[in-house]
């Protein structure tokens, strides 16, 4: 698995098509991995598919001894038959799966670089039954033992970690098989693996490997080189060959971190007392990040599709679908897809439980705003009535208290722990709202995401032909700028925000609890004091969500708002950096603030890329249309293109990773790397496609 505490220096794709080819480079203190593989699609199963794994050392001196683990797995269904030469080296899997059939895999012996001469291995071989694929590190580490022996003829001899023949978890019952190959030699070496499917076989040209392998990645890697200028058109617009290469990787990642995956989420209902699984489902999806990330997340991956549905549009239109059909009964989609054991081992257990009354941002609608033009008839057909479901759940269960106002569910609820209680439904986490939350809360953002959805089901209607009035209506409703203003201007703080039952004058404090008789004294805790009493009003918290009537272009050209929030975001006190704009205001008294002893600040000045391309997006729009604050807004549209791009490449320069977010005060990447979800939007303000 991608972990992002191993310590590897730098990884990930260079090149992925997101079909039938891709290029990885994996470097770790001066050992150079680079994988690469190609599918040649036949028969009816997808057809075959080969890998290269080419290890080198970075610099001169002794060759360590290296050793490479190949894994062969099922999971629940399936058939695995090892095929050994000498006992102990695997060099064949016969196998039978129901998606694959018949197929066998083939572990060619190792050669020199550039695939010259056998190159000197040893071999060690490893079969078990497995609980599930969450354990296979597990498994394998405990099978290590300290007792193999390599030798080459006439070199000194050398011990290892090799795996023993035969294992397994005691007290585990196997849901599945594992077959193990372990190769160890001395880099400079490549190994390559062959999958050859038995329906394919009578269109088969030869095994592909070596030579005719060589020959497929050149050809594919041209391809793709052509393919990503014709799609983004970065060379015809003079951008450096570094910065090309850069913007390639990013798409790279995230199309290399698309998954399937299947199992039952774990559900907190309104209907049910107890916890209870989910249905069974599938998630074909982009992931934020492998490392960090590796599953679904409803809010990212409408960013996701953005870039997705212009590289491949069949593919987005794939992955909207299954989104939508995770969908209850109700119209709900978890907001977090944790399907099964695998996904449930990386998760920390306070978010593994989904609440159905909790949102998020409807980000697909983004996406779907894409790709309606071009899409199919019969799947916009296919996709409708899950569309308006899912809306009108947004609608029903996340209404506000008086009409045309919305409000998160699903708030923190215990307020006295946090300085300001988390919004998780947002997507923006503790991003500051009212102090103390309440059914009186208005929050901008969701009555902007609700405008969007209005906007993009009336035009998907009117693309069918069906009805589209109540649609257009709710939409022209949600973006009158009067309404906006009675219900979110603040004219005392001169900025949209939310409302609600709120206090500015908060902070943590330490606290000791009252000794109990007879126990150990408790440690003092951080608890909230609040030092003047909450009331309704508006909350003063300039940042991201203070421009969401701007973000999603529900402003007027003429709007006599847009001159303070132009304001806003260029001035340094408050959101400008030279990296990107900031989160929250540096003049917030929430800038940077911890919202507990354990939680760092993370929506409160941080530079997000989603965000800034939501902001360079709608720049580029009030740029382009003719009003008052045109030429300003082109003038903040070119400083911040140039601001993101430039930190955002440079960070993958030092450190080899697109990260989570950046801190404000110097660009530096932070968070989970590599992130090659919404970050990778950054190809998409290069090309400036929006």
């Amino acid at each position: 698995t991608s972990e992002q505490n191993d310590g590897v220096s730098r990884y990930g794709w260079l090149m992925h098509d997101g079909e039938n080819f891709g290029v990885q480079e994996i470097r770790d203190e001066g050992l150079v991995l680079k994988t690469e593989f190609v599918k040649r699609p036949g028969g009816d199963h997808g057809g075959d598919w080969s890998w290269r794994v080419t290890a080198k050392m970075e610099g001169k001196g002794p060759a360590p001894l290296l050793s490479l683990f190949f894994y062969v797995a099922t999971d629940g269904q399936g058939t695995l038959r090892p095929v050994l030469e000498n006992g102990t080296r695997l060099a064949a899997v016969a196998g039978t799966a129901e998606e694959l059939g018949d197929f066998t895999l083939t572990f060619l012996p190792p050669t020199g670089e550039g695939g010259e001469g056998t190159k000197y291995a040893s071999y060690n071989f490893l079969a078990a039954g497995v609980p599930g694929l969450h354990r296979l590190t597990d498994l394998v580490r405990q099978s290590l033992r300290d007792s193999s022996i390599f030798s080459p003829p006439g070199r000194p001899r050398r011990r290892f970690f090799g795996v023993s023949s035969t294992g397994g978890l005691p007290g585990e019952p196997p849901r599945g098989q594992l077959l193990l190959h372990q190769v160890t030699l001395e880099p400079p070496a490549v190994l390559e693996v062959t999958l050859e499917s038995g329906s394919a076989a009578g269109a088969r040209r030869g095994r592909l490997a070596g030579p005719v392998l060589s020959a497929a990645l050149a050809q594919h890697a041209a391809a793709f080189e052509q393919r990503f200028e014709d799609t983004f058109g970065l060379g015809a617009r003079g951008v450096s060959l570094l910065q090309r290469r850069f913007a390639q990787a990013a798409l790279s990642e995230m199309l290399g971190g698309i998954g399937f995956f299947h199992g039952r989420s774990l559900l907190r209902s309104e209907h049910q007392e107890e916890p209870v699984p989910g249905a069974e489902s599938m998630l074909f999806t982009a992931v934020p990040s492998r490392s960090c990330f590796p599953r679904g997340f409803l809010w990212d991956e409408g960013f996701h599709l953005l870039l997705l549905s212009r590289w491949d549009p069949a593919l987005a239109r794939d992955i909207l679908a299954h989104w939508l059909d995770l969908l209850n009964a109700d119209g709900w989609i978890p907001r977090e897809q944790i399907l099964g054991d695998e996904a449930r081992a990386r998760v920390p257990p306070e978010f593994v439980l989904q609440h159905s009354e909790t949102a998020n941002p409807p980000t697909l609608l983004l996406a779907l705003e894409r790709l309606l033009p071009n899409a199919p008839l019969l799947y916009l057909r296919r996709l409708s009535p899950r569309l308006r479901s899912w809306f009108e759940w947004l609608n029903r269960t996340q209404a506000g208290p008086e009409p045309f106002t919305f409000r998160w569910r699903g708030r923190d609820t215990d307020p006295e722990r946090f300085l300001n209680p988390k919004t998780l439904a947002s997507g923006l986490d503790d991003y500051p709202r009212a102090s103390h939350p309440s059914a009186q809360e208005r929050h901008l953002d969701l009555r902007c995401w609700m405008a969007l959805g209005a906007r993009v089901l009336a035009a998907l209607a009117e693309r069918l032909g069906e009805p589209h009035a109540p649609y257009r209506d709710m939409a022209d409703a949600l973006s009158d700028n009067d309404l906006l203003d009675r219900l979110h201007w603040a004219p005392e703080l001169g900025t949209f925000a939310d409302f609600g039952n709120h206090s500015a004058a908060v902070a943590l404090r330490w606290h000791r609890p009252a000794p109990v008789p007879g126990r150990p004294p408790p440690a003092p805790q951080r608890r909230r004091e609040v030092r003047e009493a909450p009331r309704p009003q508006f909350v003063g918290a300039l940042g991201y969500v203070s421009l969401f009537p701007l973000l999603l272009q529900l402003l007027r050209v003429d709007s006599p708002r847009l001159p303070a929030l132009l304001d806003s975001m260029r001035s340094e006190r408050q959101l400008w950096t030279p990296f990107g704009l900031r989160s929250l205001a540096r003049d917030s008294p929430w800038y940077l603030r911890r919202n507990t002893e354990h939680d760092p600040p993370y929506w409160r000045g941080s530079i997000w890329v989603n965000i800034n391309f939501l902001a360079l997006r709608a720049l580029h729009g009030y740029a382009r249309a003719a009003g008052p604050h045109r030429e300003r807004a082109a003038e903040l549209y070119r400083e911040l293109r140039h601001n993101l791009v430039a930190n955002v490449f440079r960070q993958y320069e030092a450190t080899g990773f697109l990260w989570e977010h950046y801190r404000d005060s110097d660009g530096a990447g932070q968070g989970c790397h590599p992130f090659a979800g919404w970050s990778a939007l950054v190809v998409l303000a290069m090309a400036e496609d929006y």
